[in-house]
């Protein structure tokens, strides 16, 4: 019983300990500054839209969440594509080569984005793919790469080869049994797969901090940083861009949720 409790306490402080940062964000939103300062904690005495029309109108938050939209979807759906086809190629190809291919793509996880920033950034930058959306695809697919194969790859070495010998025997090619038999069945993990590099793509800041430099180009993640001035930072119009930043994420996760846990137990059972 005591043990039971214990526990219950423990669970409880973090449950608090993640809810009360959220509340303060979440009423934020509707309060002045002096009166955020004055109750963090407590409801709105007049509760305003303001903070979200000003976020929106003077932050440019519109404009860099179109940004971030075009940047992330791009990145995340080319992901996805190079990667299945990396991964199917490992996951058939028998021998040596497939391990030793999918050894060097998984490699890149070893290597820290921060390694690579100064290498990245000269050849963009004579490549004319600094400051450009464009840019910020490749470099969020580069990097993204080898997670991606890592995880699809693993999944697809589960398929059972008696399938793809009879997608054969029908006349299915590589990659006709690709896109009928391997992504149907492999849905669970792309979904998994696909949440990941949505919310590593939509929350980063590394890559557009250092290619983007004009106001046009800005990411959400950049466009926050304008809130928070040297000497006094605008927190309710912060915690509005937050939450404005934050909705794409929790959309995207409740409508692929069933994929998604089922992608990440798919394997417990599995003798």
């Amino acid at each position: 019983m005591l043990h039971k409790t214990v526990r219950v306490l423990i669970l409880s402080l973090g449950a608090l300990a993640v809810v009360l940062p959220l509340l303060v964000v979440l009423l934020g939103t509707f309060k002045s500054l002096p009166e955020l300062f004055d109750s963090p904690l407590g409801p709105p005495g007049s509760p305003t839209l303001d903070n979200y029309r000003r976020a929106v109108d003077e932050g440019g938050i519109g404009g860099a969440f179109r940004n971030s939209l075009v940047v992330t979807v791009g990145a995340v759906l080319l992901t996805l594509v190079l990667a299945g086809l990396a991964a199917f190629f490992c996951a058939r190809v028998p021998g040596r080569v497939s391990w030793i291919v999918f050894g060097v793509l998984v490699a890149g996880l070893a290597v820290p984005a921060q390694a690579a920033i100064v290498p990245q950034y000269v050849l963009f930058d004579r490549l004319g793919l600094t400051d450009s959306l464009p840019g910020l695809v490749i470099v969020d697919t580069t990097m993204a790469l080898p997670t991606a194969v890592f995880i699809l790859g693993s999944f697809l070495r589960t398929v059972p080869e008696e399938l793809y010998e009879a997608a054969e025997l029908d006349g299915a090619g590589p990659l006709r049994s690709f896109r009928s038999l391997a992504v149907p069945l492999t849905k669970p993990a792309v979904a998994t797969t696909g949440i990941f590099l949505f919310v590593m793509d939509w929350n980063d800041l590394l890559y557009p901090l250092l290619f983007i430099r004009s106001h046009e180009q800005r990411t959400l993640p950049l466009a926050l940083l304008d809130f928070q001035g040297e000497f006094l930072t605008q927190y309710p119009l912060l915690f509005a861009g937050v939450v404005i930043a934050s909705a794409p994420v929790v959309v995207v996760y409740v409508l692929l949720q069933r994929y998604f846990v089922s992608g990440l137990t798919a394997g417990a059972v599995r003798g």
